[in-house]
């Protein structure tokens, strides 16, 4: 375990893939296929740094912020369909700013904000077309729009 990171117990491990883009990582979700290793590859292509493929782990920062990093047994690996899996430079722990949910055409002007729940922090949330050649453009928009508007992950709350 390195130093800083969260005791074993405290990390869960999701089915997502994790880019990061001027130390903001954005969690890409979504079932398989529906485009989070590609829709990170491009973003690489763009800039942004590998954090984890397909599986995330997750924990809670003592700051109540949600940190993001690799299992151990794939840090610095991406499965690139019809190529297999490479090895790639990435980097560890960093605290999730946005997660983009990615399956069918999201609706064309959402009326409200999203947001999704994890980790007991509640993270601005955008629907994605992983697909789509804007895909993303779109993401970094986003992330730019949270930053400018300072919507940052709001801390813990009780689960009553």
């Amino acid at each position: 375990m390195m130093a800083g990171s969260p005791p074993p117990s405290q990390v869960q491990t999701i089915h997502a893939t994790c880019v990061a883009i001027e130390g903001c990582v954005i969690l890409l979700t979504g079932p398989s296929g529906s485009g989070k290793s590609d829709l990170a590859l491009r973003l690489i292509d763009r800039g942004a740094q590998l954090v984890s493929d397909d599986y995330t782990q997750i924990s809670n920062a003592p700051d109540g912020t949600l940190i993001a990093s690799a299992p151990p047994t794939i840090s610095g690996k991406m499965e690139i369909r019809g190529i297999g899996i490479i090895e790639i430079p990435y980097i560890e722990c960093i605290s999730i700013r946005l997660v983009v949910e990615l399956g069918e055409a999201p609706e064309r002007l959402p009326l409200t904000a999203l947001s999704a729940r994890l980790g007991n922090i509640d993270l601005p949330m955008m629907k994605l077309s992983a697909f789509e050649a804007s895909a993303p453009l779109k993401v970094e928009m986003m992330l730019r729009q949270i930053r400018n508007s300072g919507a940052l992950p709001t801390g813990p709350h009780d689960e009553r």
